[in-house]
């Protein structure tokens, strides 16, 4: 799939150009308004660009009608058609496609996604994670050229998104189709993905494969996503000068005078209520914003969006509350220095 939309909606402009190879699977991140599910809106022809292309399987498709492009759709909940039986769920796709097979592509499906044993059922006798499987069965026994994904394991409880996680890598895997995945979980991305693209604002801010991007962001929602703290500002030589001035010593083959990132893990952050003059570390001096339990430890959270992970022993011995002003303390060893293409 090749594809660039240009779209402007008041303040809200939206410029992206995205490929897809066959067989891969992108996920697609980024904060709230970011553009994501304008992206998905275009490309299944819900939305109409004010300008641009869209390629798929050989067939320019800007134009054409959503139900004549050869896309499927999964999402946050399974929408199946409530007054028709699982098995006649399924087979809808193929049969509006007026194929003499469609009973056998639906059980087929309904086989691969290990839900046979409901094909009697209606979608309120389901629980959500069987709804949610029906659904994918349905979407792929039209035999879409690209799948679309937008969060589907959002709406299932901890216990069935496991199983369907691992259902989708599967079903995923096996087909040598291009997939695009909206989703705001990490673990999703690793599991699913190949490749990882963040928006921002309507513009693509970071791409890479998935374990490099997560690895070592280099966008401010990429980190978050990831876990990681990150500041932002320009190289130089020994670490990273940033937008506030600060200078932050870390690692890196970034070279100097080029817009960068400092990264690190919360976990390497020590915390102390005045500064630790004469250590050789990274001293920032943070606002916190809140506190809450991360694990067995205690996430803090600064103004700015840093955050810290300390033990509840440590929080309370340094009578820790929101507002107050504290030193976030970390090694230079533990901070990695990257270049952030176009910023960030």
């Amino acid at each position: 799939m090749r594809a660039r939309f240009r779209l402007a909606r008041g303040a809200f402009d939206f410029d992206v150009e995205l490929s897809v190879e066959p067989g891969e699977v992108v996920a697609v991140l980024g904060p709230n308004g970011s553009g994501k599910s304008t992206l998905l809106n275009l490309i299944a022809g819900l939305v109409r660009p004010d300008s641009g292309s869209l390629e798929l399987g050989g067939r320019d498709l800007l134009g054409v009608p959503p139900h004549q492009r050869g896309i499927g759709l999964l999402a946050q909940e399974p929408l199946l058609f409530p007054h028709l039986t699982v098995l006649a769920n399924v087979e809808f796709g193929p049969r509006a496609q007026r194929r003499a097979d469609h009973r056998d592509v639906a059980l087929r499906w309904l086989e691969e996604v290990d839900a046979a044993e409901f094909a009697d059922r209606r979608p309120r006798q389901l629980s959500g994670g069987q709804a949610q499987r029906v659904a994918l069965a349905r979407a792929l026994a039209a035999d879409p050229e690209l799948m679309l994904l937008d969060e589907p394991l959002t709406a299932l409880d901890v216990d069935a998104a496991p199983a369907v996680r691992g259902l989708l890598r599967r079903v995923l895997r096996t087909r040598n189709r291009p997939a695009i995945m909206v989703t705001h979980d990490a673990l999703d991305a690793l599991v699913l993905a190949d490749r990882v693209v963040v928006l921002d604002a309507g513009r693509i801010v970071e791409q890479g494969p998935t374990r490099a991007v997560l690895k070592r962001p280099r966008s401010a929602f990429a980190a978050r996503i990831a876990g990681l703290n990150l500041v932002s500002g320009t190289t130089v030589d020994g670490g990273l000068r940033s937008s506030a001035g600060v200078f932050i010593a870390g690692r890196g083959t970034a070279g100097a005078g080029e817009d960068g990132v400092a990264v690190f893990a919360p976990a390497a952050v020590a915390v102390h209520r005045d500064n630790p003059h004469g250590s050789p570390r990274n001293a920032l001096r943070v606002r916190l914003a809140g506190m809450e339990p991360h694990g067995d430890l205690i996430r803090l959270r600064a103004e700015d969006g840093l955050a810290a992970d300390i033990t509840p022993a440590a929080a309370a011995e340094l009578e820790l509350e929101p507002g107050q002003e504290v030193w976030f303390v970390v090694k230079a060893t533990e901070v990695g220095v990257h270049a952030a293409r176009g910023g960030v």
